[in-house]
């Protein structure tokens, strides 16, 4: 099969196309004939050096994916040959390929309203957006949230499950996502570089930090008592939380076949739709990753791969 890796850390020209062996499913794994692959922040800062040791190298990137069952390793359930799946993968396997090897428990039916492009863009950004704000962020219904970053990958889908979930939403991103911000359902979309947020947003009980530094400081002033700031970036100030009589926490996503399956079926409700700004081949995976790295991306990249 071909796929894309790195043997050495670096810039998108250390990305080759490889031929490799097919992988074989474990017990308790399906081997999937990946469709499509969308490119996230992780995998460009993998590239670059972090989260991974150089002795794992080579590595495939790529941790999510939609495509079609192959076949399934021992005691697998409840997935047969010519499913479509979809999944978030864990750090040790990669999407960017034409087959790759996932653990059952980690996958979902693909959401029959999508195609495999458009389901690929799913996994790992909305599993990072429903873990941020609901299982870290405990969002409820008349709550009020603030979302910094709203119209990129994890920030569109947040905007649409704070909003399918009854919270009142607020919303910064560029002026030229405004309108897009606000058909996702952002009751008030904020132009980071012309306003400060502080001098529109009532005092909130979650902020949902995904622009980090200046940003998510400055979010302080706008959390109620009791509240919450909620970062993919990094840890919230203590001091502050104490300050505010707040809290404020980090996280990483976790695979989760059970939230993708209640995800897909919002999706193919019509609750929720998915943006996919740019589509690559899996040849130009390193094009992909340039383009997410370097420029201001309107929802997510997808790679084509089969």
């Amino acid at each position: 099969m071909q796929s894309v890796r790195i043997h050495a850390f670096g810039g998108p020209e250390v990305l080759k196309l490889e031929t490799e062996p097919t992988p074989e499913p474990k017990p308790g794994e399906i081997l999937v004939r990946v469709h499509a692959a969308s490119v996230n922040p992780v995998d460009y800062k993998i590239r670059n050096g972090g989260y991974v040791a150089e002795d794992r190298l080579p590595l495939t990137l790529g941790r999510d994916f939609s495509g079609v069952v192959e076949r399934c390793g021992a005691g697998v359930e409840p997935f047969k040959p010519g499913d479509e799946v979809y999944a978030l993968l864990p750090p040790d396997r990669g999407g960017y390929a034409e087959f790759v090897a996932a653990k059952a428990q980690d996958c979902a039916g693909k959401p029959k309203s999508l195609d495999h492009l458009h389901a690929a863009a799913v996994p790992l950004a909305a599993l990072t957006a429903w873990q941020g704000i609901f299982d870290n962020g405990s969002l409820s219904s008349r709550q009020r949230i603030l979302i910094h970053g709203a119209a990129g990958g994890v920030g569109h889908f947040a905007v649409q499950f704070a909003k399918a979930n009854g919270a009142t939403v607020y919303a910064t991103c560029s002026g030229n996502d405004i309108d897009f911000v606000r058909s996702l359902g952002a009751d008030e979309a904020i132009d980071y570089k012309s306003q400060r947020f502080e001098n529109t947003v009532p005092d909130v009980d979650v902020v949902y930090d995904l622009v980090g530094g200046e940003t998510q400081e400055r979010s302080w002033s706008v959390l109620k008592e009791g509240g919450i700031i909620v970062s993919t970036l990094q840890q919230p100030s203590k001091e502050k939380a104490a300050e505010r009589k707040a809290r404020g926490t980090h996280y990483m996503t976790k695979p989760d076949g059970d939230q993708l399956a209640e995800i897909g079926r919002l999706i193919d409700a019509g609750a929720i739709r998915v943006e996919v700004g740019k589509v690559f081949q899996l040849r130009q995976a390193a094009d992909a990753e340039r383009a997410l790295e370097k420029g201001h991306v309107r929802g997510k990249i997808v790679l084509e791969v089969t």
